[in-house]
């Protein structure tokens, strides 16, 4: 039986994102959200119980129900200026709702973290968009902690990484050879390393910020890295995902004897539910409503589509989506 998607926050059932719609920030929160083909679960505790931390998180959803954009970022500073920051993601955000393609929105993250470079200000981000109708996962990883994959099939978790071929393929999409693993400001790239990965009905994907990895074990002195959260990881029943978060900071906390993490706390977990579908007629005109107040200057950025046979011709006729000319 499947579970019901609860809010921890509200304690209702998980609210229901809406065509280009954007939901995140950097407070503390712990809630769920269900989109059409994802279920998706956030936790975040800022440090020392402030409201707001230098964690940020977003979830967005495309015109047509088929995109997902989720994000996980460590953003250098604090308060004020954290705040801004995640305001101006949620604004990028929006901006590439309905890219299949995520290689514009990650290129304008970095140039907006190179700008404020000067003044020391960095982050490190995962940023994954699913494309509901063929479960593909597309990833760019800026320096932050590697996600964590559990396939249902196997039962078994394991990291996802980059994987590099010694004899690429000119013609592939899975791969990108830009680079990769750099955190954003560091460097006034236009293009980061993206790769795909293909998740199934009922596999789980794990996102989280570094003070997972940094807990130190008491028992031995070391950090846990990530080897030892795979290890925590394996220990925990998967099969209840609103409270796996929970458990595994639970676990991390026992090998630092009791003590929370040092750092602010983010987790970000999502699971392919096989519920894809085309949005409805009511969630189409709304969102040409919300378009249309863009046009007019009213509500941000125009959220303008990706013109790909993908984007644009899956939109019509489904089996469009699955066309795997070049993305760029």
């Amino acid at each position: 039986m499947p579970h019901t998607m609860i809010d921890r926050t509200t304690g209702e059932e998980a609210r229901h994102m809406t065509c280009l719609e954007v939901w995140g920030g950097n407070d503390a929160v712990d809630a769920a959200v269900t989109l059409p083909g994802l279920d998706a679960w956030v936790y975040s505790r800022p440090f020392e119980g402030a409201t707001s931390g230098g964690d940020v998180h977003y979830v967005s959803s495309c015109g047509t129900g088929r995109i997902t954009r989720l994000l996980v970022a460590d953003v250098s500073g604090h308060g004020e200026d954290v705040a801004e920051t995640a305001r101006e993601l949620r604004t990028l955000m929006r901006r590439f709702v309905n890219h299949i393609d995520q290689t514009k929105f990650v290129a304008s993250m970095n140039h907006h973290f190179t700008e404020l470079s000067q003044d020391g200000r960095f982050a490190t981000a995962l940023v994954t968009t699913f494309f509901a109708p063929t479960n593909h996962l597309s990833l760019c990883n800026a320096g932050h902690p590697s996600p964590l994959h559990w396939k249902k099939s196997t039962g078994r978790w394991s990291y996802i990484e980059r994987e590099v071929s010694p004899n690429p393929d000119p013609t592939s999409t899975s791969i990108d050879d830009g680079p990769a693993n750099i955190p954003l400001g560091i460097l006034d790239l236009d293009d980061y390393g993206q790769f795909d990965f293909q998740v199934d009905v009922g596999d789980l994907v794990l996102c989280y910020t570094d003070s997972l990895v940094e807990a130190r074990d008491v028992s031995t002195g070391e950090l846990l890295g990530q080897t030892g959260l795979l290890k925590l990881l394996e220990t925990l029943d998967p099969s209840d995902p609103t409270k796996l978060a929970e458990r595994l900071l639970a676990s991390i906390e026992h090998c630092a004897a009791g003590e929370k993490c040092q750092d602010d706390v983010t987790v970000l977990l999502f699971r392919p539910n096989g519920s894809a579908s085309v949005a409805t007629l009511r969630e189409r005109v709304v969102a040409g409503f919300k378009m249309a107040a863009s046009v007019f200057g009213r509500d941000g950025p125009i959220p303008w589509p990706e013109l790909s046979i993908r984007n644009l011709g899956g939109a019509i006729l489904t089996p469009l989506s699955r066309w795997r000319g070049r993305r760029r």
